[in-house]
């Protein structure tokens, strides 16, 4: 009967920490499409130049070849890659408002 229960709990465990994993790749993810919309928002507005518009992009690229390389090694994200990726995505999130807001228009 122990042993029934351990392995419900474990596969509850499991099912847990893929979620999780999940989860986690997805707001990644989702973030990267939010601020590749607000690019082109801003581009579509005229508050971004064509240069501005195209330094923002290639940042987002960047951040995407990072998140691959961390992926390639494991298939998945570990607390400290996440961390690296949230702190690229604010940088990149920042330079986007910034940017937009400059008075800079085409």
């Amino acid at each position: 009967m122990r042993q029934i229960y351990r392995g419900v709990a474990g596969a509850i465990a499991m099912g847990a920490a893929v979620l999780l994993a999940t989860s986690a790749s997805a707001g990644v993810e989702s973030r990267e499409h939010r601020q590749r919309h607000r690019i082109a928002a801003g581009v579509e507005n005229g508050s971004l130049t064509r240069g501005e518009a195209g330094r923002l992009v290639h940042q987002q690229a960047s951040i995407e070849r990072m998140e691959r390389r961390f992926r390639r090694n494991d298939g998945r994200l570990g607390p400290r890659e996440r961390r690296r990726l949230h702190h690229r995505q604010d940088a990149a999130s920042s330079n986007i408002f910034r940017k937009r807001h400059n008075r800079h228009t085409r």
